[in-house]
């Protein structure tokens, strides 16, 4: 066999196009039919038994915050004694008792009032996605984009890593797993905030701990709100007519993942809130561990 005819760059690059068509393969079939369900949740998240015990007004987080809200009552009484000796302004006790009453039942009422917010911030992207659907006539998804953007690499040429095509491939798979680790801290952090909301109602009681529930409902709302954020990223997505021959539009798509990325800063930076951007939150961890 004459190995001076043999081309080892291409049999290189064959295998490398092989490798990584591969890998690709296997990431669209295994991993992003879960960025659907992280990125739009809704009430349903709260059917399970981690809710239902730690909720609970008895002995769960829900029966801890009506005793905390007992010692604020107890404080309270010892702060409206102490005021006639020493002569402080205190709120009225009709006011105060007021306030214990409505915070009473909203504690105890937490879950209720995070399945209506849950609802209602799903219905709100639902609405978006359907109004995506009736213009573009598609549905509004990421399972969609997925396989709309490989209908379009794939429908030409054979897949090469090296050419356009490839990188486009590349940059939208690298960005789309970047998204799935960012949207998964963000399906964890709304879950710990609802499980907080029996403490952060607890916090109006006094004027003193009030900005905690400011922070707390700033936050969760930043974090719910990013889906219809997402939906209407998606809706404009959708609107690109991806051609090969037209490279502002696959500049244009590749724009649109990127912000995909990033919509969690843009919320954070509207709204306030927590990061759940996962390149951010590693290059954090670095600077932490030097």
């Amino acid at each position: 066999m004459d190995t001076s005819s043999i081309d080892y760059s291409q049999i290189i690059i064959d295998t490398i196009n092989e490798l990584f068509s591969s890998l690709f393969s296997s990431i669209d079939n295994s991993i992003y039919s879960l960025l659907d369900k992280i990125t739009f949740i809704d009430e349903s998240i709260l059917s399970n038994n981690l809710f239902e015990k730690a909720l609970n007004s008895v002995y769960g987080l829900t029966g801890i915050a009506n005793a905390l809200l007992i010692g604020f009552v107890i404080y309270y009484c010892s702060r409206l004694m102490l005021s006639h000796f020493v002569g402080i302004n205190i709120e009225k006790p009709y006011q105060f008792l007021t306030k214990v009453l409505l915070c009473c039942i909203c504690i105890n009422s937490s879950m209720f009032f995070c399945e209506e917010i849950l609802k209602i911030n799903s219905l709100l992207s639902d609405c978006i996605c359907e109004i995506g659907n009736n213009i573009c006539s598609k549905d509004i998804s990421f399972n969609t984009l997925i396989e709309e953007t490989n209908i379009f690499l794939n429908s030409n040429t054979e897949f090469n890593i090296f050419s356009f095509n490839g990188i486009i491939k590349s940059v939208i798979t690298s960005g789309l797993i970047s998204l799935l680790f960012s949207y998964s801290i963000r399906f964890i952090l709304v879950k710990i905030f609802i499980l907080l909301s029996p403490f952060a109602i607890l916090s109006l009681v006094m004027q003193s701990t009030s900005w905690l529930f400011k922070i707390w409902l700033r936050t969760i709302c930043s974090l719910l709100l990013l889906q219809s954020f997402v939906s209407l990223i998606l809706l404009i997505i959708f609107t690109i007519n991806l051609s090969s021959l037209d490279v502002l539009s696959q500049i244009s798509y590749i724009s649109a993942i990127y912000i995909l990325s990033k919509a969690n800063s843009y919320i954070k930076e509207l709204l306030g809130g927590i990061s759940t951007d996962f390149n951010y939150n590693i290059a954090s961890l670095k600077t932490l561990f030097r």
